[in-house]
Order: C-alpha cells, then structure tokens, then sequence
C-alpha cells in the first residue's frame, strides 16, 4: 500500500515538473518568436526607411526619431499619420512621411515619401496597395521603375501646377492602362512635400537631437 501511495506522489510530481517544463518551453519559444518577429519588422522597416533615402547617407550613423501627425488633405488619412525624422549626429537630414494616396484605383495606396533637408523628393516607396495587377501594381519598384521619377523634384521643379501626369499637361509619366493610379501617387508625393515645406519649422525641431533609433 504505502509502495502505491509512493507511486502516486512519484507520478504527481513528475507530472507537475513536465508541466512546469512545459510551460517554460512553451514561454520561452513565445519570446525567443516574439522578439525574432519584433526583429524582423525592425529589418523591414530600416530597410523601407533605407530605400526612400539619398544613397550616400546609408554609410552614416544614422538615427531615426518617430513623430506624427494629422493632417486628412495633404497625408491622405483621417488617422495620425507616422513621420520619421532621418538624422546624422543629431543634424536632420531627411524626413520620411508614411502618408496615403487616398484615391488609388482599388483603394487606398500607403506610401513613404523620403524628403531631404533640402525639401527635394529623395525617394518614394508603394508599401501596400491593391492595384491592378500587371497595370496598377507596377507602382512597385520591384516590378518597374515608374516610382524612381520622382527622385529629385521640388515643389519647384517641377511647378505647383506641373505636378500632374501628362495626360493633363504635366510633367509626370503615367502607367500605361492606370493613370487614376499614377495620379493619386502624383498627388500623394505632391502633397507629402506641401506638409513638409508647411511644418518644417515644427518638424526638423522635434527631430533634432531627439529620442530615436538606429536606422
């Protein structure tokens, strides 16, 4: 009898150690996965960032600070919209605005707007969209260069009212078979470089020296 007793003790607390070790396990591959996806986003992201950037910065020690923002009419969303301030040793020298092109084809498209110090566009990026496929969709840099016109124009270069594809007497190519979707990206990065030339003083400021993370 006491040797069954025994027997049940014995399997009540191995029982309760592979229980235990269980849920050890079971933790411990919930943060080990945790951070991994945390760290994978990160990568997606400084690479993302990296992208809409003047080429000759990404050899710098850069830092990123997040801001954000609400403004419907020029970054295309009723939501605060996300702006990383881009800077080299506590010197900004680009902003990044994660702004909408609210009136794609299918819907909305979601865009990063890479502006330098010298408010010149210094890349853009379609992060997420559903255009049409083999038309639309070529708006990715993956499957074109449509995107890569934009590089290096100003408000002023070209004019405020040049800013549109040329099918309505602008200065911008279009995408043969989706001009509704080549001019929301027009109007998009158009209205991206208005918010920064509006919001400068404000902008630059906070993302001086500021709290932020490696990009």
């Amino acid at each position: 009898m006491a040797v069954g007793e025994g027997n049940v003790v014995l399997t009540v607390v191995v029982a309760g150690v592979l229980a235990a070790a269980a849920i050890f396990g079971v933790r411990a591959a919930y943060d080990f996965s945790h951070e991994r996806i945390a760290m994978n986003q990160r990568a997606r992201l400084v690479a993302r960032l990296n992208s809409v950037l003047d080429p000759a910065l990404l050899d710098h020690d850069l830092t990123t600070t997040h801001l954000s923002f609400s403004d419907a009419e020029l970054l295309g969303s009723a939501t605060r919209s996300t702006c990383f301030v881009i800077s080299d040793q506590g010197q900004p020298v680009a902003t990044v605005f994660a702004s909408v092109a609210p009136h794609g084809y299918n819907a909305p498209i979601d865009l990063l707007v890479g502006v330098g110090a010298d408010s010149n566009v210094a890349g853009v990026r379609a992060v997420r969209y559903r255009e049409t496929p083999g038309l639309g969709d070529l708006i990715n840099r993956d499957k074109s260069s449509w995107i890569e016109q934009f590089r290096g124009k100003t408000l002023l270069a070209p004019p405020g009212d040049k800013w549109l594809v040329k099918q309505d007497e602008g200065q911008f190519d279009s995408i043969t078979g989706a001009t509704v979707t080549s001019r929301a990206v027009v109007a998009a990065v158009k209205n991206a470089l208005l918010y920064f030339e509006q919001h400068r003083d404000d902008i630059l400021p906070r993302g001086r020296g500021g709290r932020g993370q490696r990009a």
